[in-house]
């Protein structure tokens, strides 16, 4: 939410805010970029983002970092700034797929410069002339959802808007769906009532007041934590109702012999002592699978995690494999699939777990270390990419507040 509405305030007419917004390594790198530009966005206080809209132009330089987002959400604002704005950044973000979205900035009017003629892919510069023509477009997006969102969240500054098809293997799409209902809240005009097509009006945004929602990626490693040590965890802030797959992670731990309530405090997880096993379709919350991976191999029973095909061409690396092998060195029973994972309980044992710079991996291997002793993480640093306070909030709820509170709260950031 936090990267989208700065994406949007930039295209927008007026002023807005971000109340609560996500501050870490990648956010900060989207605000940089915003700013090289020529956006004016300031930190009012630790709570709230001020973003003010100005022409965009260059020459700029945009460091991506490892920030999928700012990789494939800012190009095409960079086809409405004027003048050179040149991108590059981690050297294995080089390795991350761009000629998708390359590729279809070119057929919407863009000139792009890339560092040879047969590499379509970081370092490259986006030669902008103030407009983009906009119009039809395909792109194969199964290797991100992101490609997709990055295209239709500048598409109301093109001169005809934009029809983007996507023309690839089947994709989740609630982050998709998070763009288009953001897209709306900020005045765009869009269907998405069509399978795999998204028309987008042409038409100038209005700056607004964004609330930016807990993260619950970020949260789901603390909830986990109340079932596999028969604890309770409140996060606090839960929205009532959520653009994010929130109910699909509570039916899940639900299942999982978790009990969620909402209260005035927060989100209340409550372990009953037991991690059952399950059969479950993961395909749209993806990101999740890691922390429910980790469950599974501690449950009561054998479970069945599926829908993950697409971990497997994930970025530049088999994610699907790496989360298959970190469990596996600690001993857990773990068959990889083509589609996901078959795990069967048993004891295991202490280790250290691989996170490859994963912040996912990083978030299972805490939670498995609460049920299994001598669990080392190679790299807790990695979760600074979206949740920079994990390590200490960790330690809060393991430690419990001073005063002897049984109950450990997490106060999830934002974002």
């Amino acid at each position: 939410m936090t990267a989208r509405a700065l994406v949007l305030g930039a295209n927008s007419l007026g002023s807005s805010t971000l109340h609560t917004p996500l501050r870490t390594r990648d956010t900060e790198l989207m605000a940089a970029g915003l700013r090289a530009m020529g956006c004016h966005v300031s930190t009012v206080d630790d709570n709230l983002w001020l973003l003010r809209p100005r022409p965009l132009a260059g020459p700029a330089r945009v460091d991506v970092g490892l920030a999928g987002t700012v990789m494939r959400f800012l190009p095409p604002v960079a086809g409405l700034a004027d003048g050179a704005v040149a991108f590059d950044g981690h050297p294995r973000a080089r390795r991350r797929p761009m000629a998708p979205l390359i590729g279809a900035l070119r057929s919407l009017g863009a000139r792009i410069d890339t560092r040879t003629d047969t590499h379509d892919g970081l370092p490259f510069t986006v030669h902008g002339v103030g407009r983009m023509a906009g119009g039809p477009v395909n792109i194969d997006a199964s290797a991100s959802s992101q490609l997709v969102s990055g295209l239709l969240l500048s598409a109301p500054g093109f001169d005809r808007g934009a029809v983007v098809r996507h023309v690839g293997t089947p994709m989740p799409k609630p982050h998709l769906d998070l763009t288009v209902h953001m897209l709306r809240s900020a005045g765009a005009g869009i269907d998405d009532t069509r399978p795999d097509v998204w028309s987008v009006e042409p038409g100038r945004l209005n700056g607004r007041a964004w609330e930016i929602e807990p993260d619950i990626e970020s949260a789901a490693p603390f909830l986990a934590a109340a079932l596999v040590t028969g604890g309770t965890v409140t996060v606090q802030g839960w929205p009532p109702a959520s653009t994010q797959p929130a109910r699909r992670l509570l039916d899940l731990l639900r299942r999982m012999g978790g009990e969620p309530a909402l209260t005035p405090r927060g989100l209340v997880m409550r372990g009953t002592g037991a991690v059952h096993g399950l059969s479950a379709d993961l395909g749209a919350i993806s990101e999740l699978a890691p922390v429910v991976a980790a469950l599974a191999t501690v449950a009561d029973g054998p479970s069945h995690l599926f829908g993950l095909g697409h971990l497997r061409r994930d970025e530049s690396a088999d994610g699907l494999g790496r989360l298959a092998a970190a469990l596996s060195a600690l001993g857990a029973d773990v068959v990889p699939e083509p589609d996901g994972l078959r795990i069967r309980p048993r004891p295991l044992r202490g280790g250290t777990l691989r996170t490859h710079g994963d912040r996912h991996l990083a978030y299972a291997g805490a939670v498995l270390g609460l049920a299994v002793a001598g669990v080392n993480l190679d790299d807790v640093a990695c979760t600074a990419k979206t949740l920079p306070e994990f390590p200490r909030l960790w330690s809060t709820m393991v430690l419990g507040y001073e005063g002897g509170s049984t109950d450990a709260e997490a106060r999830v950031r934002r974002g």
